[in-house]
């Protein structure tokens, strides 16, 4: 029976062992200051954790050991013990400061990955529109006046700034060697900052379960040299097709489709949920006449329904 559980653990032991060989954990492979803040900030934490284990472990280990049960006389009486209130204090405070530490570590971490990096603290970032819709993922360049499907480029060795929304159910916009997860919703534009220190080709997602396209819903994100990003969107102005709005209808009723590039984008016909355009005003604001106008209707309104009841 022991040979038989210790052949089952180390055949569990390779096969995690394989199973991590084509696929590591992208997390804490970072290709990016914001993935690696992050990246750092869970190591500090699983280290910390582990020192705590350990120490737990350590101090099980000795209690089981000198205080383990012994063949002892009939009317033996054990000796009365007071309790020690600097112990008590201690073993209280360690877990005071432990939480403690994890919460500035991980204040300190969400504001840093939040903004733009240090790093291209000076340089204008580049703006793309990352939308979602049943199982797709659109990528608006306002600035390129271009858009891709599934799959995104952009220079590397500069900060990306993108800027998300949905147009079905919340999905979660994530890149895992680059920064971290934020959600995209209808009626609302969320911001992310990001950037690729080398050139290559990065894994995306949706991290957020949201109907049974879920498991399909990944793009390419490929940061390339500022000569190639050039000439790829060049190319793309001169050689793709433009985005017509019907045509754009079509792909948000689509479940599933490949990858697309367009010499327009959808931003000109359907913008963004962001300031006067947003379902909510998110961002935007409404000015006090037209406040006063939308009064003056509603009280119109209502004096007529009053007038008709009392016709009636």
């Amino acid at each position: 029976m022991k040979k038989k559980w210790i052949a089952l653990t180390l055949f569990s032991i390779t096969a995690i062992l394989l199973a991590g060989c084509d696929n590591p954990l992208l997390i804490l492979d970072p290709k990016g200051p914001q993935a690696r803040t992050l990246s750092s900030t869970i190591l500090f934490s699983i280290a910390m954790m582990a020192g705590i284990l350990l120490v737990v472990y350590v101090l099980y280990t000795v209690v089981l050991l000198k205080y383990r049960a012994s063949k002892l006389d009939d009317d033996y009486e054990p000796p009365h013990e007071e309790g020690n209130k600097w112990l008590e204090i201690i073993w209280t405070a360690i877990p005071v400061v432990i939480v403690i530490i994890l919460s500035v570590v991980t204040v300190s971490t969400t504001s840093t990955v939040e903004q733009k990096s240090v790093a291209y603290a000076d340089e204008k970032p580049i703006v793309i529109y990352a939308s979602s819709s049943n199982w797709k993922w659109h990528f608006s360049y306002p600035e390129e006046g271009i858009e891709t499907v599934n799959y995104v480029n952009f220079p590397a060795d500069r900060p990306i700034e993108f800027r998300l929304y949905s147009f079905g159910p919340i999905t979660s916009f994530w890149i895992p060697q680059l920064a971290g997860q934020k959600y995209a919703m209808s009626d609302m534009v969320n911001t992310i900052h990001m950037s690729a220190d080398v050139p290559g080709s990065f894994i995306g997602k949706n991290s957020n379960f949201s109907g049974e396209g879920f498991a399909k819903m990944e793009f390419e994100a490929q940061s390339l040299s500022d000569a190639d990003y050039k000439e790829w969107v060049n190319d793309v102005k001169t050689t793709a097709p433009k985005l017509t709005e019907d045509e754009f209808d079509d792909l948000l009723e689509a479940e599933h489709v490949g990858r697309k590039t367009y010499s327009s984008n959808h931003l000109e016909f359907k913008p963004a949920p962001e300031g006067e355009n947003s379902g909510h005003h998110h961002g935007g604001s409404t000015s006090t006449d037209d406040q006063h106008e939308d009064m003056d209707m509603d009280m119109d309104m209502d004096m007529d329904m009053d007038m008709d009841h009392d016709a009636h």
